[in-house]
């Protein structure tokens, strides 16, 4: 067995500290080696090192019991029995001085209700334009026939005679570092520090019940795919009159046949024919409110973008709508008649004459790419 450390080495003050130095010393290294908060594998050890140190040169009898014979103690004989200082404050004494009593906590004290989530799927305009619908949820709430108290009506939870109701039960123990004093949840009471003798019909003693609620939602205009929703109260109920729990609604949007979107902006593809492409023309273009008409200009390409300003989807926070870009494509017709075929050869021969010289033609390149060159 390694050998202890000295004391007051441990705590890094000399023998002659005061009791406030002594106590400020301890306060600084339990808050540094914490297990709650020191995460490294050494920092339990060296917490219980330093607790142990504390809890004897902290008090009296135990000081001067230490300062005269060290680690061995005359009244527990040459077997290194320590001092009986009560060691057993545990890890949650320590926590609730330091950490605001996240240690331990009062068993009857009001408790927040869960969240609960919920998937909404709606149709791609409804994401846009808004929507208000009911949905129905399971959840658990406070019971109505006993408030919350599990208890039948007319009557009362009892405070657990075991643990006094502090929800805990102390069990004590003498060990080579002392008496230690372990704290684990009243087994009477199951930790909730009160007995129920007559337990609620209705929800057998739980005070909560299952339940399936109605709730209203509005689905606001611009919400996007993967947006949460969170409604205030909606969750499950709380216990001993703590507040209910929030609701968390994540939306899921359908894809569109014509439609694509990507923020506040919505894309489209609308086909064009050679004739319209090359000549230019006005073409009516579907949006999301409207039809409106679309100016093509004359020797348009294929796989060109237009804009349609403020035709987008309207932006949450109510500042204005994204644009609608829509993408033209040039559609090569799969059968032609004799007539149009004689035309386009017409035209083919034509074009080469003018543009031979300069620029290799598309139907060139195209003829190319099929022979393999």
């Amino acid at each position: 067995m390694a050998e202890k450390r000295d004391y007051y080495e441990v705590l890094g003050v000399g023998k002659d500290a005061s009791d406030d130095e002594i106590k400020k010393a301890y306060r600084k290294m339990a808050r540094q080696y914490h297990p709650d908060v020191n995460k490294a594998d050494d920092a339990e050890a060296k917490f219980k090192e330093v607790k142990e140190a504390y809890d004897v040169l902290s008090d009296s009898q135990n000081r001067a019991r230490y300062d005269q014979y060290g680690h061995i103690d005359p009244n527990q004989g040459m077997g290194g029995g320590g001092f009986s200082g009560d060691f057993g404050g545990g890890f949650g004494d320590i926590f609730d001085m330091f950490f605001g009593g996240g240690g331990r906590r009062d068993p009857n004290a009001p408790q927040r209700g869960n969240d609960l989530q919920y998937t909404m799927t709606v149709e791609f305009k409804e994401a846009v334009f808004g929507k208000e619908t009911d949905i129905t949820i399971p959840r658990t709430e406070t019971c109505d026939t006993c408030d919350g108290s599990g208890a039948k009506p007319g009557t009362k939870p009892q405070t657990c005679g075991v643990c006094h109701g502090s929800g805990q039960q102390e069990v004590a123990q003498n060990t080579p570092f002392g008496r230690m004093v372990n704290r684990r949840a009243c087994s009477n009471c199951n930790g909730t520090g009160k007995i129920i003798k007559e337990r609620c019909s209705s929800c057998h003693g739980n005070g909560k019940v299952k339940k399936q609620r109605k709730i209203h939602v509005r689905v606001p205009a611009g919400v996007d795919d993967g947006a949460q929703l969170r409604m205030t109260g909606e969750g499950e109920g709380g216990l001993r009159g703590g507040p209910a729990g929030d609701l968390y609604i994540v939306i899921r949007v359908k894809p569109h046949d014509f439609f694509e979107r990507e923020g506040d902006d919505i894309y489209c593809e609308v086909p064009l024919t050679f004739a319209q492409a090359a000549l230019g023309d006005e073409i009516e273009i579907p949006t999301l409110t409207e039809k409106v008409k679309l100016k093509i200009p004359a020797g348009t390409q294929t796989g060109t973008f237009f804009r349609l300003k403020g035709k987008g989807v309207p932006r949450l926070r109510g500042l204005g709508q994204g644009d609608q870009h829509v993408k033209v494509v040039v559609i090569t017709p799969s059968k032609l008649s004799e007539e149009q075929k004689e035309l386009l050869r017409q035209f083919a021969s034509l074009d080469g004459e003018q543009t031979h010289e300069q620029e290799q033609s598309f139907f060139d390149r195209m003829k190319k790419a099929f022979r393999g060159d």
